[in-house]
């Protein structure tokens, strides 16, 4: 299951966002491009996965603007993060939201504790990056989404989380919690790591593997009030099979099976899963 909170997230996006805050002290700053926001030099660390997360080929298939309130669930490493907060934070708003903490088993106090305190370390993370308070950093555990936040959100986005949220049986809370948040033109954009074709649920769905069927992922945003309004191939792999043995963690960036692996060279060459992209909205 992917973790609420990862532990280095405040020095890496403090050192990869921080080019942007002069930006957010003019209320009237202009939206930036797209491209500047990626090729900014502190994102020097996150840009070579850049040719298989395609970023700017992604939002623009999620219609998303720089003007919008786009909600990102589960940022995790900060990836992602990393380029909507200075994409959007000049003249829209980006907001972040996790699972409800109390809902899950933990392996040890540490990780409980991590998980308990995502949303006051993420808020401080992200403003010293920003160069602003927490209080103007809007993060939240989907249980604890405030009032007012309903019917305002123009994007939700979920990058490579419906298999944690599927095989934790979290997904119908998180995607209730979307369905609120969102204005009624709202969509959901989704990169999910993608089973093989003819796969089965029992190998890609009753057991983590990292990679989903795309008729499972629209069958559960279906059973939550959403119907599929465009599919995309941004974020396909070819040379990606599917089929490891340790799942999709076997590929970069974990390449989970070690250094002393002999295919080492073969998952590097392969690059990063391939990948289905998404877009849900409401269904009436």
């Amino acid at each position: 299951m992917k973790p609420l909170y990862h532990a280095s997230f405040a020095a890496i996006a403090g050192a990869a966002l921080a080019v942007t805050a002069p930006a957010l002290a003019d209320d009237h700053a202009a939206a930036p491009a797209i491209e500047d926001v990626l090729a900014a030099e502190t994102r020097a660390n996150d840009q070579p996965r850049d040719q298989f997360r395609n970023p700017a080929e992604t939002l623009a298939f999620f219609q998303i603007e720089p003007t919008m309130t786009v909600a990102e669930y589960g940022p995790g490493g900060g990836w992602y993060t990393r380029v909507l907060a200075p994409y959007l934070m000049p003249a829209g708003k980006y907001v972040a939201f996790n699972q409800d903490s109390d809902g899950r088993q933990y392996r040890n106090r540490a990780q409980e504790a991590r998980a308990k305190g995502w949303t006051e370390a993420f808020k401080s993370g992200l403003a010293e990056a920003m160069g602003v308070k927490p209080d103007d950093v809007t993060a939240f555990e989907a249980d604890e989404m405030p009032d007012e936040m309903a019917g305002t959100v123009d994007r939700v986005v979920i990058f490579r989380s419906m298999h944690g949220l599927n095989i934790g049986n979290n997904a119908d809370d998180i995607l209730k919690a979307a369905r609120r948040m969102l204005k009624d033109d709202g969509m959901v954009g989704v990169v999910q790591h993608r089973a093989p074709d003819g796969a089965s649920y029992d190998e890609y769905g009753a057991q983590q593997r990292g990679y989903m069927r795309q008729q499972d992922v629209v069958a559960i945003f279906a059973a939550n009030g959403f119907e599929l309004a465009g599919t995309s191939e941004i974020n396909a792999n070819p040379k990606d099979p599917a089929n490891w043995e340790r799942g999709v963690w076997t590929l970069p960036p974990v390449l989970a099976t070690g250094q002393d692996d002999p295919k080492r060279d073969e998952y590097l060459a392969i690059g990063e899963s391939d990948r289905m992209t998404l877009l849900f909205k409401k269904a009436d």
